[in-house]
């Protein structure tokens, strides 16, 4: 999204996760240091985004993202601030 800074929107080919990981990651890795990963989410700015990237380009840059940690942040990442923020029960 040009908001960020970024120039995926201007390039012929969309780019791939790994592309939006690397880009991604100094800003990704500051705040899950900062905050830890218990108050820290995966979301989404789609349909907004689609001009960029795709939607699971996206969550599988999320992925690569996530790849170093612990199953308790994995879960933390992708579901379960979300949940405690939100007040979402997770079906076990």
């Amino acid at each position: 999204m040009r908001i960020n800074g970024y120039d995926f929107h201007e390039h012929e080919d969309p780019p791939s996760s790994d592309r939006l990981a690397e880009a991604w990651r100094p800003y990704i890795d500051a705040c899950i240091e900062a905050f830890g990963a218990d108050r820290c989410m995966f979301e989404s700015n789609f349909p907004v985004d689609k001009g960029s990237y795709s939607y699971p380009v996206y969550w599988n840059a999320c992925k690569k993202l996530a790849s170093g940690a612990s199953a308790t942040e994995k879960t933390d990442l992708f579901s379960g601030t979300a949940a405690r923020v939100y007040r979402i029960e997770v079906p076990s």
